[in-house]
């Protein structure tokens, strides 16, 4: 495990009670005491600060709109790219068996730590101190967040630009699916009937393969549009 200095400076903040750093950084696969308590408190403050920040800084926002930018910035990617600018995977401690498999670089697992983190300052220091390590963590992410409607999935985009057109709904159909349970590919077909279109796309779930279809269908039928 790399130097909890190195950590700290980063995080700007110094432990009272250093066992709740440990217990934020322990996987489950190393025993009992692991950062599952601290991960849900720091996942509830986490929804709540991003809520407030957004609800302040953008006051012409609607209710669902304020809802897709919270969810864009404590979703399980952001958190992981935030736990990778901070090293995190060099600081967790893992079981033997998640460290073989990698367990350091999963997105779920550096997800979680930075919640554990943020829940660990809570209980180090109290909602002050942790709202000023999120807001330190997010940096300028709140602030160069992109309009709501860009945060649409592709799926919802494809289907509200149909709607405007009254053209039918998009017809999503699994064409493959192969690789063992655990590595799974799946291809999807996205296919609109009245324009003559169909688009696949392949990801490494059913979900992801339609959103990706969905996504290439979009491009697809705008420069058909604007031709």
């Amino acid at each position: 495990m790399a130097d909890l200095g190195i950590l700290l400076k980063q995080l700007d903040y110094r432990f009272k009670d250093s066992s709740l750093l440990d217990e934020a950084l322990s996987h489950r696969s190393s025993g009992s005491h692991n950062y599952e308590r601290l991960e849900f408190l720091g996942d509830s403050f986490l929804n709540f600060v991003i809520a407030a920040e957004l609800y302040n800084s953008r006051p012409d926002e609607d209710e669902g709109a304020l809802s897709r930018l919270r969810a864009s910035l404590v979703r399980q990617s952001t958190l992981a790219e935030i736990a990778r600018e901070l090293n995190l995977g060099d600081f967790m401690n893992l079981g033997i068996g998640e460290l073989r498999s990698g367990g350091f670089r999963r997105d779920s697992i550096l997800s979680d730590v930075v919640e554990s983190i943020i829940g660990a300052v809570f209980m180090d220091s109290g909602h002050e101190a942790a709202r000023a390590l999120i807001l330190r963590l997010y940096k300028d992410r709140v602030v160069n967040l992109p309009p709501s409607a860009e945060l649409k999935d592709p799926k919802t985009r494809l289907q509200e630009l149909l709607q405007g057109r009254s053209l039918s709904r998009p017809e999503y159909e699994v064409v493959d699916a192969s690789g063992k349970s655990h590595d799974m590919s799946f291809t999807v077909a996205c296919t609109l009937p009245e324009l003559t279109l169909k688009v696949r796309a392949t990801a490494t779930s059913r979900r992801k393969a339609e959103q990706a279809a969905a996504a290439r269908m979009l491009e697809d039928l705008q420069q058909q549009l604007n031709t």
